[in-house]
């Protein structure tokens, strides 16, 4: 079996994790009582063996804390242990300095790939950057979430290779929410590259709301963290230029967006998310990319909460756990 639990501090550098916002539950009693409780994560991944649950349980019991949630994935045949916490904890009583060296000692314990927490009213949002091109539906997406408190991230700065003016509604948004908008003029023989890598030196992690270039396997190993992109189409169907007239072409009666991790492989990372929505005759080249750019929207944003409620996890060589 397998346990999931939210996790904060710093993100382990393929399949990452980020924070949530969660409300603060004061303790029950009179104005004595100042104390309030607190949500944390904790994800962990390690070799199974007897036991993992328990100690697991008895480290956030032995401080005061109480699981809200536990979610736990043992693969059949494969000695492999996943799990995912939430619990509520009293921070006074459980210093967040403390709770990183219990949950080391449990990492020690079991020799954990992964042991991650983290706890959202506490610890700092998780810098992104946003590559985009000149489709917007995406990017405005993202933006107008972030306004209002649905994406926990902090947004360090949007960078395209595709001009907008002044008044456009995109560079307005930024102005007003003092976002940086770097304009980086590609070519076939210059995609700007290290110039990207200098703006995003400092992220967390980089999301592709529709950015038309491919990032050279150079990039992403200097990168050395997650990239989030998102297809528009259902994949591993019609990867590549204009996938929406291809499906449109092929007749399909499905269509979906499909949000993964970018790899070297263009359109062949780990999957984070799908969504499909059903089409007919009836629906034209316009109604059917409408469409499709609807479930593009929906797909990176709720690819992007699970990646910052630490939901994903890696799973074999090139498959995820999203819990």
């Amino acid at each position: 079996m397998a346990l999931t639990r939210r996790v904060s501090s710093s993100i382990p550098h393929f399949f990452g994790f980020a924070e949530r916002s969660f409300k603060s539950y004061k303790l029950p009693g009179g104005p004595s009582s100042s104390s309030s409780l607190t949500h944390g994560i904790h994800v962990f991944h390690c070799p199974d063996q007897v036991g993992i649950v328990a100690k697991l349980s008895e480290c956030i019991a032995s401080r005061g804390g109480n699981i809200l949630r536990a979610d736990i994935f043992v693969p059949e045949k494969k000695n492999v242990f996943y799990s995912r916490n939430e619990f509520l904890f009293d921070p006074v009583k459980w210093p967040r300095e403390q709770m990183d060296e219990d949950f080391l000692n449990l990492s020690k314990l079991f020799s954990a790939t992964r042991s991650v927490v983290r706890v959202p009213d506490l610890d700092p949002k998780f810098k992104i950057g946003i590559l985009a091109s000149k489709q917007d539906h995406c990017l405005v997406d993202l933006l107008h979430r972030w306004q209002e408190g649905r994406l926990p991230v902090e947004i360090t700065c949007v960078i395209s290779n595709h001009e907008r003016g002044p008044n456009t509604h995109v560079i307005r948004f930024l102005e007003r929410n003092n976002i940086p908008y770097h304009f980086l003029n590609t070519t076939k023989e210059n995609k700007r590259e290290g110039e990207i890598l200098e703006l995003v030196l400092d992220t967390d992690f980089l999301v592709l709301a529709r950015y038309m270039q491919i990032l050279s396997g150079n990039f992403l190993r200097t990168y050395g963290k997650d990239v989030i992109n998102i297809h528009h189409g259902l994949l591993p169907s019609f990867k590549g230029g204009n996938p929406s007239k291809q499906a449109f072409d092929a007749g399909v009666k499905l269509i979906g967006a499909t949000s993964h991790f970018v790899t070297e492989e263009l359109d062949s990372g780990p999957i984070i998310e799908q969504m499909v929505e059903r089409v007919s005759h009836r629906d034209n080249l316009e109604s059917f990319v409408q469409k499709s750019e609807n479930l593009e929207r929906q797909c990176l944003a709720k690819a992007m909460r699970s990646y910052c409620e630490l939901r994903v996890l890696p799973y074999e060589e090139n498959r995820t756990v999203v819990f």
